[in-house]
């Protein structure tokens, strides 16, 4: 059982490692900056609660343990902060969890005893291979949600279709239709 939780636990964790650069990254904070956020947030959530189910290392609880309950603490209060409008607290909360992430990825990749140095050893080949489907599956995530998911919002758009602007959707290419974007 616990090999069940530390596969959903790398996997997940794969996923947060890799979206979260694209929701640093890109400037338009959008619906697809939302879609993909979901998701991240689903992952964070999939990692913080398959580790508190992993006790490899020296069968009691663990640092890691702790930090597991305080990444799905602030990533529960950045989503809080975000739907109270809260933009900077928001990006603090899920700045921090992603590095919180990074670094615990980190010392999960290199310390001796733990799985992922294991299955390098005993099994390179399976590691990466792994490895290589989870960066294709969530690539390929990221691909169609930045290709396929309108970039706009329906809420906007629609607001501003009825304040007479010829019945036109809200376009990315037409900036006198952008809302303006503010930080509180």
């Amino acid at each position: 059982m616990s090999s069940l939780f530390i596969a959903i636990h790398a996997i997940a964790a794969t996923g947060v490692v890799l979206l979260g650069p694209i929701q640093i990254i890109r400037r338009a904070k959008d619906r697809r900056h939302r879609f993909i956020g979901r998701s991240w947030v689903i992952l964070m959530y999939f990692v913080c609660t398959s580790g508190m189910f992993i006790y490899s290392l020296t069968g009691s609880f663990t640092i890691f343990h702790a930090l597991a309950i305080w990444t799905f603490i602030s990533t529960t209060l950045g989503v809080i902060a975000i739907r109270r409008g809260n933009v900077r607290r928001h990006i603090g909360m899920m700045v921090g969890s992603y590095l919180g992430a990074l670094i615990a990825g980190v010392f999960a990749a290199v310390v001796p005893g733990r799985e992922i140095p294991r299955l390098a050893v005993s099994d390179p080949g399976l590691l990466w291979s792994l490895v290589a489907v989870i960066i294709v599956a969530v690539t390929a995530w990221a691909i169609v949600v930045l290709r396929f998911v309108s970039g706009h919002d329906r809420k906007t758009s629609t607001a501003q279709t009825r304040e007479g602007t010829g019945g036109e959707p809200l376009t990315p290419s037409s900036p006198s239709n952008a809302a303006p974007v503010t930080a509180k």
